[in-house]
């Protein structure tokens, strides 16, 4: 070797571990998939759950966010997008979402949050309990609601007999079935009512009142969820008692709610992805369930539909909006 190039190489060799001492490391990278963005509270919440584990976007962290802005066709390419990123784990909301993330990817962790599915059932996980793949998350004990919603309505409506269940096909046949089971199990009929986009509730509201139905329930979807204003009006126009899950919809002027605790839920998610970042598989996290869960009640609304509210339940309501 010339003693020139010797020496070249040299520095180069020695001048690197300087360069080394004086960078930044580079920050953990994690991919944020939603069908549309979720209300400033809630990612505060995911937030929260981050910070609580020592990770804070833009400090030690950095978040790229993909949103289909309710195009749920748009999800495959954004998820693949955050594949090519190769971000370190993807958090995704929506049964869509984690649809589209599990299509894109069998390597990169997946933090779900789904209230629609059954995760096994799907074949997201082998158990709740060992997940055995890419993903873990929080998913919803869908049955469990569904009994505690209509026993709701029986306190409210100790006369039940008819109800109508409003849903979107597809994305929730499994609360569909376990609403109509709830409802068999409680000796009240129930109607079917399928709804694809906000336009439809107005024709599904009058069709429910054609068969006499007493109250309703919003099964949980994205679509309920971004559209708890207008449903909530349409439903006194029709002079229909109906419970969600969303504590939204009573706070946006709808009658009541059963549900989880949507800030603690995303609280939870953001812990979970901390751990990831922290080393944990997601084959080993379990599965989760909301644990805390909120009767929401709108008082004006009741007067506006002309329902009297037993004082037992407004005693043992999380929040009375008057």
């Amino acid at each position: 070797m010339r003693r020139r190039d010797f020496l070249l190489a040299s520095g180069a060799t020695f001048a690197w571990p300087l360069a080394a001492r004086t960078q930044q490391p580079a920050m953990p990278v994690i991919g944020l998939l939603w069908a549309s963005p979720p209300e400033p509270h809630l990612l505060a919440a995911f937030r929260q759950g981050l910070a609580e584990a020592g990770y804070v976007e833009g400090k030690n962290l950095a978040i790229e966010y993909r949103y289909a802005n309710f195009r749920p066709e748009l999800l495959p390419d954004a998820a693949g997008d955050l594949v090519r990123l190769n971000v370190e784990v993807m958090w995704v909301a929506g049964p869509a979402a984690v649809a589209a993330a599990r299509k894109a990817t069998a390597n990169i962790p997946v933090i779900a949050l789904d209230l629609e599915s059954d995760p096994v059932v799907k074949g997201y996980a082998k158990s709740l309990a060992r997940p055995g793949g890419n993903m873990t998350g929080m998913f919803l004990d869908i049955p469990e609601l569904s009994g505690k919603q209509l026993g709701v309505l029986k306190q409210l409506f100790p006369q039940l007999s008819r109800i109508a269940i409003f849903g979107v096909p597809g994305v929730n046949a499994l609360q569909f079935a376990a609403t109509e089971t709830a409802a068999r199990a409680s000796a009240v009929e129930a109607e079917i009512m399928e709804v694809r986009v906000p336009d439809d509730f107005e024709s599904a509201f009058e069709a429910a009142k054609i068969t006499h139905v007493e109250a309703g329930v919003l099964l949980s979807s994205p679509l309920v969820f971004s559209s708890s204003k207008q449903i909530g009006e349409l439903a006194i126009a029709k002079r229909l008692s109906l419970i969600s899950l969303f504590a939204d919809f009573p706070r946006a002027g709808g009658f009541m709610s059963y549900g989880p605790n949507l800030p603690e839920i995303f609280r939870r998610c953001g812990d979970y992805v901390a751990k990831i970042l922290h080393g944990a598989k997601p084959s080993d996290l379990p599965i989760q369930r909301p644990e805390r869960f909120d009767l929401v009640i709108n008082l004006k609304t009741a007067q506006a539909l002309g329902v009297t509210m037993p004082p037992v339940l407004l005693a043992t309501a999380d929040e009375v909006i008057e």
